[in-house]
């Protein structure tokens, strides 16, 4: 990378430019325009970050309308994977230490050094006397939020945005190499600010639950499991709760980021689980009906409902779309932004989860979740049935629910398969 030669934009302030044959930028001296950078688009904006100096890097990497061409219209990961390998060594630690905002939030540029660059940013930010104190909680809950047990796998900072009421997602485990990836979509009212660590803990539960399930319920298991705590969208609030606006924006952002994942993942690809709540779902089968993404299974809780009709317009494996709605829960079955996808004539299969924790049968080993916000907690059975899933076993769900165990059985009480128990979950629960 050049280090003493300045360089100069070629092209009109403000043009898009997207022609990756003509340079965006030519070391012939001169000034700088920042402005027709952040306008670029593609392969050209990532050339020009390295065909500038260090200093102007850095001055570009802080620039405000290119951290929103980087966060809000980015290259595509294809595009991203490519140039980041066919950089050099010495190139890879100037993006590093220059631009860790724009290399941490490219989808194609390896996990692990995009948790590295947004490591550094939350760290030089949360140091800065500078930085306003809405985003200094930010950060400081996206710091607590990475924080973790002893024994507990490790937590990467894949994604970070402090505009607005921010972006962040975080991944329990190894995404690299992981054989089973699950990407949890939150609903309405989450922040960073205000949920993320609850949010990440969730995950580390949803991930405790899949490797110790994996082993028993899928012999021969691969390299382990990962979850994604992705709040890579803004979710409603009470001033545009009515709006599908958000799941629309949210929908491409998910898609944005499997695609990354599908491209560093390249022929070694993982089973991709997708399980959203609430509005969530909503963005979720927006996306898997797109045409742009595709998983191994869905799972959708308390799910408001969305446009898509019928399961087979979801790029979803046949048979893999799950819906569950616990008691007390106003959500779900609503229909309230369309087609209910628990209903009989969508096609997925409905988890047991309906039924009242006050009625639930004196020998069952799991209870049953209340109300909007209980599905991902230890000891529910849809935990429980979220991470069979997720490993690859609906089939065990499917057969639970013929042997009587749901709304579909004949109403013979089933006996739970003790060999997918785990030893905890014979305790007394609250």
């Amino acid at each position: 990378m050049p280090t003493s030669v300045p360089a100069v934009v070629v092209h009109t302030v403000g043009a898009v430019h997207d022609d990756p044959t003509v340079p965006l930028v030519q070391p012939t001296g001169g000034q700088l325009d920042v402005d027709a950078i952040a306008h670029a688009r593609g392969a050209a904006l990532l050339d020009a970050l390295v065909s500038v100096s260090p200093a102007d890097l850095r001055r570009i990497a802080t620039d405000a309308a290119v951290v929103t061409t980087v966060q809000d219209d980015p290259p595509t990961a294809a595009e991203v994977a490519t140039w980041w390998a066919g950089l050099d060594h010495d190139e890879h630690q100037v993006l590093e230490t220059l631009a860790p905002s724009v290399v941490g939030n490219l989808e194609g540029v390896p996990y692990d050094v995009r948790d590295r660059a947004n490591r550094v940013t939350m760290t030089a930010e949360l140091a800065d006397r500078t930085t306003p104190p809405a985003e200094t909680a930010m950060l400081g809950q996206v710091r607590k939020s990475l924080e973790s047990e002893p024994g507990d796998p490790r937590r990467s900072l894949i994604t970070l945005d402090t505009r607005g009421a921010g972006r962040a997602a975080i991944a329990i485990g190894d995404l690299d190499t992981a054989a089973d990836v699950t990407v949890v979509v939150p609903g309405m009212f989450f922040t960073v600010t205000g949920q993320m660590t609850d949010f990440t803990d969730t995950a580390n539960d949803l991930a405790s639950e899949q490797a110790t399930l994996a082993p028993v319920a899928v012999p021969g298991h691969g390299n382990g499991v990962a979850v994604v705590a992705w709040m890579g969208y803004r979710t409603p609030d009470l001033s545009n709760i009515l709006s599908l606006g958000l799941a629309q924006t949210g929908a491409e952002r998910l898609e944005r980021a499997v695609d990354g994942l599908r491209t560093v993942r390249g022929a070694e690809q993982p089973r991709l689980n997708i399980v959203a709540h609430s509005y969530g779902s909503t963005t979720a089968l927006i996306a898997l009906a797109s045409g742009r993404m595709e998983a191994d299974s869905l799972t959708v809780l308390g799910s408001p409902g969305s446009s898509v009709r019928h399961a087979s317009q979801l790029a979803v494996t046949s048979g893999e779309v799950f819906v569950g709605g616990a008691h007390s829960d106003p959500i779900a079955g609503s229909g309230y932004f369309g087609t209910d996808p628990g209903s009989a004539s969508f096609g997925s299969t409905s988890l047991d989860l309906a039924a009242s924790a006050d009625t639930d049968a004196a020998g069952d080993v799991f209870r049953r979740p209340s109300g909007h916000n209980d599905y991902l907690k230890p000891g529910t059975a849809s935990l429980h049935d979220v991470a069979l899933i997720a490993v690859g076993r609906g089939d065990l769900v499917r057969e639970q629910l013929r042997r009587g165990e749901g709304p579909s059985g004949d109403g013979v009480p089933g006996t739970p398969d003790m060999y997918l128990v785990r030893p905890q979950d014979l305790q007394p629960r609250d």
